[in-house]
């Protein structure tokens, strides 16, 4: 695996290597070329096409969460255009351009941080500057972190420069949250978006540092390590970093555990022994025992989560369960004595007790108030559990429902808000499904509504209902938010719709010349007129008329906000 070795500065006295500084492992190890870039491989192919062709694009969006290699793609742009040899997908790392690339040091590359840097002074000395031929490149390359962190005058004042800008800059803004970029600035980019990192791939690479680096690890401490960084690569060196440092020089399993405040996976798996067994009495006892041990109950939640999937994944397609995953053999066990609808329902109780921890009396209530609910959502003698009062649980009564033609879309089965969670999972898979939700055809306020964020989400409000049919949806964009139509992005929306409904739907989007009613154009109808409102109230307020009048001051419209 690539990395780069602290060596003896040249002309150093002999005992210099005594004082050579640590360097943290997430600058020591960021890749220094395409080559050396993992998981990105749809953004790296792209920008190593387009530099080989000579088809450089003046402006490059870079989009994705904090530590997923934004910056340092930007970084080995900037060698690409900038390399001696000429402009390649392959820089020297030799040259000098190169090596003053690496230690931050060249000076036509100019790196600004916008959450520090925001009003429009900054912006104008950056374009000023952009006029003037590079002083050692070939390409004057300014990166812009943080982009979206700039005012709307500074995004303005951008504007002319990304429209017609000097042939000898490029500018490369990186941001974590792209839908606060005005549209009019997004459409002049090249828009690339970073994934997050799988957690086997976070994990090889740790491995691949720590061989290199020669310190002693286990396998299962790297897995740790891997999940808690949650698909960022720079955040799981930190990590390695830290429980290097911890374990006095290796990475133990026991160790980083406690580092993390990772819950033993053994607690887990008696926790969903004891559900699989309806033993209520060693649930509520492994619960005091977390409390006793002050045990994260949120991260034991999010470990049951995690073994859940990995159940679910062994009942379907076991050859898919990673060999290398821990407990195989209990997880194994596991799936054979859970049915598949008790594995979906227990992870779906599992994923919203997270959520609802911060609203429980306190931890400890929430935590037993889920487990309990785990053992009320049992499928009944049916499905090989125990028979519950009432004639069986809130799945099965539905189910039974639905056979008999007596649900319908009007009244979703008679079950009250307690039982939806159950009812919800019945419904995907029963021949005619209920809706669990009615939709009155107000997309803009369903849209407000959906449990998405980033891109999928602005597809959803910046988008309008052209019809519904009860099993299709299809959406109009207007033609200035066509980049907001992806196939990704499409997709992440009908799963939220398909949860909303209760079924699948199909989903499709069109391009049209532009919407009448969404929900972003709804939103910036309301401001507009909760502007009107406070300026006219503001205005004719006693006081300000008055001041006005009496004393010759005048009103800023601009200053004016409305109270809520």
């Amino acid at each position: 695996m690539p990395g780069e070795r602290l060596a003896t500065p040249p002309h150093a006295p002999p005992d210099a290597e005594n004082f050579v500084s640590y360097q943290a492992l997430a600058r020591k190890w960021r890749p220094r070329c395409f080559e050396e870039l993992v998981g990105q491989e749809h953004v790296v192919q792209a920008l190593a096409n387009a530099l080989e062709r000579q088809q450089l694009h003046h402006a490059y969006l870079l989009t994705g969460t904090r530590g997923v290699g934004k910056t340092t793609i930007a970084r080995i742009l900037a060698k690409s255009l900038n390399c001696e040899k000429g402009v390649t997908a392959r820089p020297c790392g030799q040259c000098a351009a190169c090596r003053e690339i690496d230690g931050g040091r060249f000076v036509d590359l100019l790196e600004l941080d916008a959450a520090s840097n925001t009003g429009i002074d900054n912006m104008r000395e950056i374009l000023d500057n952009a006029r003037y031929a590079p002083t050692a490149g070939r390409y004057k390359v300014y990166l812009i972190d943080e982009v979206h962190m700039l005012s709307k005058a500074a995004f303005n004042s951008m504007l002319k420069t990304l429209e017609e800008p000097p042939d000898h800059v490029k500018f490369v803004l990186a941001t974590t949250d792209p839908q606060r970029i005005p549209v009019t600035v997004l459409s002049r980019c090249l828009q690339f978006n970073l994934k997050q990192l799988p957690a086997p791939l976070i994990r090889e690479r740790l491995a691949a540092v720590l061989q290199a680096e020669e310190i002693v690890f286990e396998a299962e401490a790297l897995a740790l390590i891997a999940r808690a960084a949650q698909g960022s690569m720079r955040d799981a060196l930190s990590l390695l970093d830290q429980a290097i440092a911890y374990g006095g020089g290796r990475v133990e399993d026991s160790v980083t555990r406690a580092m993390l405040g990772a819950v033993d996976g053994e607690f887990v798996f008696r926790l969903l022994g004891a559900l699989a067994t309806g033993d209520a009495g060693t649930l509520m006892q492994e619960a005091r025992l977390l409390a006793e041990r002050n045990l994260s109950f949120d991260s034991t939640l999010q470990e049951m989560a995690g073994r859940l999937q990995e159940i679910a994944l062994a009942q379907v397609v076991p050859e898919a369960l990673e060999d290398t995953a821990a407990q195989r053999p209990q997880i194994l066990d596991l799936a054979a004595r859970m049915s598949a609808e008790e594995v979906q329902l227990a992870y779906q109780i599992v994923t919203h007790a997270r959520h609802e921890l911060p609203l429980a009396p306190d931890e400890y209530a929430g935590f037993t108030m889920a487990l309990l609910r785990l053992l009320a959502f049992r499928p009944d003698e049916e499905g090989g559990g125990a028979p519950r009062p009432g004639g069986g649980t809130p799945a099965r009564r539905l189910e039974a429902q639905v056979a008999r033609g007596q649900a319908s879309s009007a009244e979703p089965a008679s079950i009250s808000p307690s039982e939806t969670l159950a009812a919800r999972s019945v419904v995907a898979a029963a021949p005619v499904a209920p809706s669990i939700n009615v939709f009155d055809g107000d997309w803009a306020r369903l849209a407000r509504g959906l449990p998405i964020a980033g891109m999928a989400q602005q597809l959803a409000l910046n988008s309008e209902l052209k019809s519904w049919d009860g099993r299709s949806v299809t959406l109009k964009i207007a033609d200035e938010h066509r980049h907001l139509a992806d196939k990704a992005y499409q997709e992440k929306l009908r799963v939220a719709l398909d949860q909303f409904f209760g079924q699948r739907v199909q989903l499709l989007v069109e391009v049209a010349h532009g919407v009448a009613d969404s929900a972003a154009l709804r939103e910036r109808r309301e401001k507009t007129e909760q502007f009107a409102r406070a300026k006219q109230d503001f205005e004719t307020d006693p006081f300000v008329r008055e001041v006005v009048e009496k004393l010759g001051g005048q009103v800023r419209s601009d200053s004016i906000r409305p109270l809520s």
